[in-house]
């Protein structure tokens, strides 16, 4: 924690420069199991916050942009760390370190838009230490894997003290920073089923330098038959709303074409009328819109090339 005083960076990304201060007072919690977990939230209500990985966190408390009076701590639960094989997919811990996701062969294998997305988290000290679950209950519509759930129809498992529930990804992200989990629930784990062959995946992003928040951000998955015909598109957007965004409209026009005959500048430019972008000091909303519809074509078309290569075709 800085000490109170200095000039420090801090902050899950570059660009944020402020003078530190230390944070409201809270009472810490170590708890060892999700259910000791579950109990003190559900004991705590609102008053309590779950601590991941506390890139985001952190720094809130520490500049008090927000307060607590109970700060749970995730590290020494180790039910909510690892990934695993179950259903056809995978089944990742919600403590599962970004680091972690990134360098797991399974991931790569059975979910490689996870694996691709990764790299682009802030730089390899965040990804130390930030976790995929703190990521996803964040909820900032610039981040990645909120994204690539989105667009992967992951699903999200949530505890409280009383019952175990599963969210799909279209209904957990409500709006900036709000999610469908009610304050005494906690995010276990996501999971996501993998794609049958052959099918191809990208991921990109443009921020003003590496590590910064996404201005905008694609995650693209093609499938198809082994013609080339595409008979499933997943494509996912980031930074261009209040929360990640699919691009229905591109997913619809790519439906049953073939993947070498798609034109992919094309197709994308349709990305624009699923987003809802505002303008802040870092880009306008229009920006925004341009850049991203660029991006969705740019990716697409990285993703068109993959998976052509896996059907033979290319």
């Amino acid at each position: 924690m800085p000490a109170g005083g200095r000039l420090s960076r801090i902050g899950q990304r570059g660009g944020l420069q402020c003078r530190a201060v230390k944070p409201a007072p809270f009472e810490y919690h170590a708890p060892e199991s999700v259910a000791d977990v579950a109990s003190l939230l559900a004991e705590h209500g609102d008053d309590a916050k779950p601590l991941a990985g506390g890139q985001s966190l952190v720094p809130m408390l520490a500049m008090r942009l927000t307060r607590f009076e109970h700060i749970v701590d995730l590290n020494r639960v180790g039910e909510l760390f690892g990934v695993e094989s179950g259903n056809g997919g995978v089944r990742i811990g919600a403590m599962t370190r970004q680091a972690a996701v990134e360098a797991d062969a399974m991931v790569a294998e059975r979910v490689p838009l996870l694996h691709l997305a990764a790299p682009h988290i802030g730089h390899f000290q965040i990804r130390n230490r930030g976790t995929i679950g703190g990521s996803v209950a964040h909820a900032d519509p610039a981040s990645e894997f909120p994204a690539v759930m989105l667009a992967l129809d992951g699903t999200a498992e949530v505890a409280s003290s009383s019952s175990v529930r599963e969210v799909p990804a279209a209904e957990f992200f409500e709006s900036t920073f709000m999610t469908a989990m009610a304050p005494d629930e906690l995010l276990v784990a996501l999971r996501f089923s993998s794609w049958e062959q052959p099918a191809g995946f990208a991921f990109d992003e443009i921020a003003r330098r590496s590590g910064d928040f996404a201005l905008a951000g694609a995650a693209v998955g093609i499938g198809a038959d082994d013609q080339g015909r595409i008979n499933r598109a997943a494509v996912g957007m980031l930074g261009v709303g209040p929360t990640p965004l699919r691009a229905a409209s591109v997913e619809a026009a790519l439906m049953g074409l073939s993947a070498a005959e798609a034109d992919p500048a094309e197709i994308g430019r349709l990305a624009a009328d699923d987003m809802d972008p505002i303008g802040d000091v870092h880009a306008s909303a229009e920006y925004r819109l341009r850049a991203g519809s660029t991006l969705v074509g740019r990716v697409l078309a990285a993703a068109l090339s993959q998976v052509q290569k896996e059907a033979g075709l290319g």
